[in-house]
């Protein structure tokens, strides 16, 4: 039962549990569990991530590193998802990652998760509006190449999407859930569509044996490496597509039942993912029999070089509208993520101006937060003005794998502190049990072994030392990440440390949380 003072209006179980975690309800309580399972699963989206990197891992291992590595490293990132969705139904609340972070350990456990997961999901929400921005210029070309434009032009179209984003999550707050729910049906049934479209329409297709052993290495680095270095980065395909599912946490404080819904939210939206992204992925290497187009030096491994040479004009326009389409509701769904994020990390005062980031407008919507997260996209995607030679989006990978390490080791924190609580941990109605043990180890070590991969070079002459050298092909992320840490390290010690002291209480009642 919840224990209030005199004259408090009854509060219903959802706002008694997040009263028990020390806030008020501010944000609007609307969304259905299937709303909140459709936000990670929309952010997810297969329809983006499968198209926009495909290209990563056909050029770094071939048709070996997605008939494999998919369902592989798939299996991996659900038991990350299982560990996180027990945690969820233990903490629902907006900060999600690092209010779990800061709760199960101390308050510079919560001040690095934050900022991880902060610039996780900027990384991620610019990723996927620039792979939207890539593909609609494709689209525009199908149908007259005098209107595809170059890397301005591209740029251009990816500040629109995210202006476009930024309006809808402003002025659409109510519609926002409805089209999460459009998102999940449009992301089944287009990539159905997709799917029936490259097994009936090409007249021949590739052999099991091409799509389940065959090797390709566009990388530029030896074969002798292609085992244990080559193929890992491959995987980036899985691990950036299947990322974002945090978002059930950083929507829960708007979600009815967030306590069971967000955490069976989490864990289905990377299982059907899974699922449905191995099927789509597996139809894409049916469908590859042209190698010599797919590896036109121009763009080698590049999606559209598949599709185009694989079907007609026509069913190719159709392909990649359906992409566009999915990757721009994709889109909508980061950005609600990361301005949920951004709000309740200013609310907790870990951002400089948090008054100004925390504040919501009178529909319960972070305004300043959205504005402020789109501004951030686009100083990181910068770099993506500059065209590697080598025909490579190196500069688009590199703010791929900023989103995958950002996000994985701000999930790696909870999770380590979670296995290190043992038994003192109380968990909320979802719980793994006593498997929490091996699943807390395995997701620690993935997560560990993906970011050192993921700060690699992706090109021989992305090396310093190489005589090839060239700075367009040079991997920024672990600059990116590197400076990062660097930074935030130096401010905790300078200043944070004095005055953050984690989740700050905003409800002056004591409650017990609603069973």
């Amino acid at each position: 039962m919840a224990q209030t003072v005199p004259d408090v209006p009854e509060v219903d179980a959802d706002s008694q549990r997040l009263a028990a975690l020390g806030y008020k309800q501010e944000l609007s309580r609307t969304w259905s569990g299937f709303s909140n399972f459709a936000i990670s699963f929309s952010i997810i989206s297969i329809l983006s991530g499968c198209f926009t990197t495909f290209g990563q891992a056909w050029n770094n291992g071939g048709p070996i590193a997605i008939a494999w590595g998919w369902p592989l490293i798939s299996i991996f990132i659900l038991i990350i998802g299982f560990c996180m969705s027990e945690l969820v139904s233990a903490y629902p609340t907006a900060g999600g990652i690092y209010w779990w972070a800061a709760k199960l350990g101390k308050p510079i456990h919560g001040w690095f998760t934050g900022w991880l997961n902060l610039i996780g999901l900027i990384a991620v929400t610019a990723s996927v509006d620039y792979g939207c921005a890539t593909f609609l210029n494709l689209l525009l070309g199908m149908f007259d190449s005098d209107w595809a434009f170059g890397l301005t032009g591209v740029f251009g179209i990816f500040a629109v999407v995210l202006v476009l984003h930024a309006l809808i999550n402003i002025y659409g707050h109510h519609l926002v859930a409805v089209l999460q729910n459009v998102s999940v049906w449009w992301h089944v049934f287009g990539v159905a569509v997709v799917i029936l479209i490259l097994v009936f329409v090409p007249d021949h297709h590739q052999s099991a044996d091409f799509v389940f052993t065959d090797r390709i290495n566009n990388s530029g680095f030896g074969d002798g490496t292609y085992w244990f270095f080559v193929l890992p980065l491959g995987f980036l395909l899985t691990q950036y597509t299947i990322t974002g599912f945090d978002a059930c946490a950083h929507v829960s404080e708007e979600t009815k039942g967030a306590a069971r819904s967000a955490a069976q939210g989490l864990w289905k939206s990377i299982a059907y993912s899974a699922i449905g992204g191995w099927i789509l992925l597996l139809a894409f290497l049916f469908a590859a029999t042209d190698l010599k187009a797919i590896n036109d030096p121009a763009a080698p491994g590049f999606i559209g070089n598949l599709i185009n040479s694989a079907l007609t004009p026509g069913w190719a326009k159709a392909v990649i509208a359906i992409s566009v389409i999915g990757q721009f509701y994709c889109g909508m769904s980061c950005v609600t993520s990361m301005s949920r994020m951004t709000y309740a990390f200013s609310r907790d005062g870990a951002i400089p101006g948090s008054g100004l980031w925390s504040r919501v407008d009178r529909n319960g919507t972070p305004v300043n937060a959205i504005i402020g997260g789109v501004i951030g996209c686009l100083a990181l995607t910068l770099p993506a003005l500059y065209k590697a030679p080598n025909g490579v989006p190196v500069a688009f990978y590199a703010v791929v794998s900023v989103a995958v390490i950002g996000l994985y080791l701000a999930f790696l924190i909870p999770i380590y502190l979670r296995l290190r609580a043992g038994s003192s941990f109380t968990p909320g109605p979802w719980t793994l049990g006593s498997k929490y043990k091996w699943m807390g180890w395995i997701a620690v070590i993935e997560i560990a072994v993906i970011s050192i991969y993921f700060i690699m070079p992706t090109s021989p002459a992305g090396i310093p030392w190489n005589d090839a050298f060239d700075w367009k092909l040079v991997n920024y992320a672990p600059l990116v990440v590197g400076g990062i840490l660097i930074a935030l390290s130096l401010w905790w010690v300078l200043s944070a440390r004095k005055w953050f002291t984690g989740p700050r209480r905003t409800v002056d009642e004591v409650f017990s949380p609603a069973e």
